[in-house]
């Protein structure tokens, strides 16, 4: 679960140096990590103390530490790849100290034939770290952002340092019109999937890829989502968006 092939449209492979994370906002209601953690949380598997199945659904434990052991996977693959960094948790969690952030961004340096994708909910501790942090060419940094409610991530996001900014606007639970593009390279937009997932109007989507298309920003289509996600598939009125930076 630390170091795999992904099926997540936008990226090729998953590295987890951090188990465990806790729910900040909506977005997370209906968290597929937390889903999947519970799914492992038996004893002596991965995510054992970290997720339980309850009465009421799977839920985080609370508990947030790194995992040492696979601080360095990066450097041991040697071809290039698209690395979505802690898809399972948040790297700026507030239980995640700021030397081990710095060693995980020290990795990514070094290892600079491959492009990272970082993404955060805490964008006011990502804003809080920025000036402290390298920020290599490969190094790509996102926020995600499910509704209006979480729109200020937006502006934390775009006062750092990193190179490649983009936004993943997944579960898309409400409508984001009018959104301040600037300085950002790529948008991702996705539905809620899995039990109990919330709809996500066809409108959203068209509105946010003509705010797109009017700032010539990267637009990638990840999912319908619901229930039965590879259903719904990912066309928009009958095309695949793939576009990616770069």
């Amino acid at each position: 679960m630390a170091t795999l092939s992904s099926k997540i449209e936008w990226t090729e492979s998953t590295w987890n140096p951090v188990r465990g994370c806790t729910r900040v906002s909506e977005g997370c209601r209906f968290c597929y990590a937390e889903r999947i953690a519970a799914r492992f949380s038996g004893k002596g598997m991965a995510y054992e103390g970290f997720a339980e199945n309850t009465t009421t659904g799977p839920q985080w434990t609370r508990e947030v530490r790194p995992v040492r052991a696979l601080l360095n996977e990066p450097l041991k693959w040697k071809k290039p790849r698209h690395i979505f960094v802690n898809s399972m948790s948040d790297l700026f969690h507030e239980k995640v100290k700021f030397d081990f952030i710095q060693e995980v961004f020290s990795v990514m340096e070094k290892a600079n034939w491959h492009k990272f994708q970082i993404l955060t909910k805490r964008s006011s501790r990502l804003l809080k770290y920025n000036q402290q942090l390298p920020w290599p060419p490969n190094v790509w940094m996102g926020v995600s952002v499910e509704d209006d409610r979480v729109i200020d991530r937006i502006d934390d996001l775009r006062q750092t340092k990193a190179k490649i900014k983009f936004l993943s606007l997944e579960p898309l639970i409400g409508p984001l019109s009018d959104l301040n593009l600037d300085g950002i390279d790529w948008v991702i937009v996705g539905g809620e999937s899995g039990p109990g997932s919330r709809e996500m109007k066809r409108e959203w989507v068209i509105d946010i890829k003509d705010q797109c298309e009017r700032k010539g920003i990267n637009f990638f289509f990840k999912q319908w989502g619901g229930v039965r996600k590879s259903k719904n598939g990912r066309e928009l009125d009958g095309v695949t968006y793939n576009e990616m930076p770069g």
